[in-house]
């Protein structure tokens, strides 16, 4: 679905993205691991058109995205935010419609409600939630209603920015388990960047190890235990010493 060629990217004297290639099959899960400050967020702004590389090019079903319409290529993205995103003054269903009220396509006001309450119900909201605002909900309804408001439009790519940042680790499982769930029934390719090894031994099909700008090792997710691969070893064990502590 995606092809990542030679990736770079540097801002001033940081060179975050050094040559980072990775291939993201269609219809599977990819998790990229590393830690803050290796470039997996930058590299994701990249693929999305965000932020222009230096050098290096994206491709999407062998297009170069470059050559795409930006509102007809980003309109096959769905994107679950780190800090949930949500719009403070709207009530949780038109955070969750919003792409259906405000995009290219639009729904009447009636049909993106009805949209709204049965993604919520699917992961796991009733629909009385949909009336309240988002400052009325804990830290894991929150991700809840992104997440519903991520799937709304039944996207082809999906994008999860550390989805169980800030959740305590049994809401950690909750959000890991719907992500695979979700992402199995509507047969997306999905994405996911994050340093959480419980995340990605529960949504990944294939895991890309990305530190120094390149990526590390890639493989599928089980093969994690077995790399060979020191970056990765040290990263799953959280040992103090290897090659990512003798790089910093």
């Amino acid at each position: 679905m995606i092809r990542i060629h030679n990736l770079h990217k540097a801002f001033g004297h940081n060179r975050v993205l050094r040559g980072m290639s990775l291939d993201i099959p269609t219809a599977r899960s990819t998790v990229i691991i590393g830690g803050s400050g290796t470039g997996k967020s930058v590299a994701l702004k990249c693929i999305l058109g965000l932020v222009l590389p230096d050098q290096g090019h994206i491709y999407c079903q062998d297009q170069d995205i470059n050559t795409i319409k930006r509102e007809a290529y980003l309109a096959r993205f769905g994107m679950l935010f780190q800090g949930g995103a949500l719009f403070d003054s709207l009530p949780v269903w038109r955070n969750v419609a919003f792409r259906l009220l405000n995009g290219s396509k639009k729904c009447s006001v009636e049909e993106a409600r009805e949209i709204a309450v049965e993604k919520l119900r699917r992961v796991g909201l009733t629909p009385q939630v949909a009336d309240l605002l988002p400052a009325e909900l804990s830290g894991g309804m929150q991700k809840r209603v992104g997440l519903a408001r991520t799937i709304a439009t039944t996207p082809e790519i999906i994008f999860f920015d550390e989805p169980t940042a800030g959740l305590d680790p049994i809401m950690s499982g909750v959000i890991n388990r719907l992500i695979r769930e979700i992402v199995q029934e509507i047969g997306a390719t999905a994405v996911t960047i994050t340093h959480d090894i419980n995340s990605v031994r529960t949504i990944a099909d294939n895991v890309a190890m990305l530190h120094d700008g390149v990526i590390q090792w890639n493989g599928s997710v089980d093969q994690l235990d077995h790399s060979g691969n020191p970056y990765v070893e040290q990263f799953i064990t959280g040992s103090e010493t290897g090659p990512i502590a003798a790089t910093r």
